[in-house]
């Protein structure tokens, strides 16, 4: 399986976990514990759900969510590119942040619309794999919704909104990556035999939520 995959599935069994299990349930970090959890009646009946990636990635709004990784890690042709074209020189990732202003968020409206949809939950990115948190986390210093950007917690107000319909299930994607957080960095040159990031970082944010 690829890194990739393997990544992306990880992110799955944490969001599963995330909007459906008990808080009194507890589970083995084993695959013979995790598939003994039951699949909540609701989910398997909810057949349509919206899942809504949203981020600093949204600003140039080019490829994917995996803009930073194509341009500056995979050195992708097509993105190193664009930002050729549309951007001077120097300007880096971090500089997109502040003009991911969401000045049209109005999450009750967002939440009328998911209504009208028919769709029985929804799907919120908190961080990608970048690392910056759609809500004003503690261990996310300069890098979160409210310090820069939108100054707003999104999470929070979309959650608010959402709770407000009966029949609408909230949940919410938290990337277990960071691309470049130096605690992550610092676990993956050590083989991932240092536990700094997912201690001080991923559990932290995870409480939060």
């Amino acid at each position: 399986m690829s890194t990739a995959l393997t990544v992306s599935a990880l992110i799955f069994i944490v969001l599963v976990s995330y909007i459906s299990l008990p808080v009194s349930c507890r589970y083995d970090p084993n695959w013979d514990s995790l598939d003994k959890r039951p699949l909540p009646s609701w989910y398997d009946e909810a057949k349509f759900g919206i899942f809504i990636h949203w981020g600093v990635f949204s600003v140039p709004g080019f490829g994917s969510e995996w803009f930073w990784y194509n341009w500056q890690s995979k050195k992708d042709k097509a993105f190193v590119d664009f930002m050729k074209r549309n951007y001077p020189p120097g300007f880096t990732y971090a500089d997109f942040a502040s003009q991911f202003t969401a000045e049209f968020y109005d999450p009750d409206h967002w939440a009328d619309i998911i209504e009208s949809s028919g769709a029985k939950y929804i799907v919120l990115v908190s961080k990608h794999l970048e690392g910056f948190t759609n809500w004003p986390s503690n261990v996310s210093f300069n890098w979160n919704s409210m310090d820069v950007g939108p100054k707003r917690d999104l999470v929070g107000e979309l959650a608010t909104a959402i709770r407000k319909k009966k029949d609408i299930h909230f949940g919410l994607y938290h990337a277990l990556v960071e691309w470049f957080n130096p605690l992550y960095l610092k676990d993956k040159e050590n083989n991932f035999k240092t536990r700094y990031f997912p201690v001080d970082k991923t559990i932290p944010e995870l409480y939060e939520l």
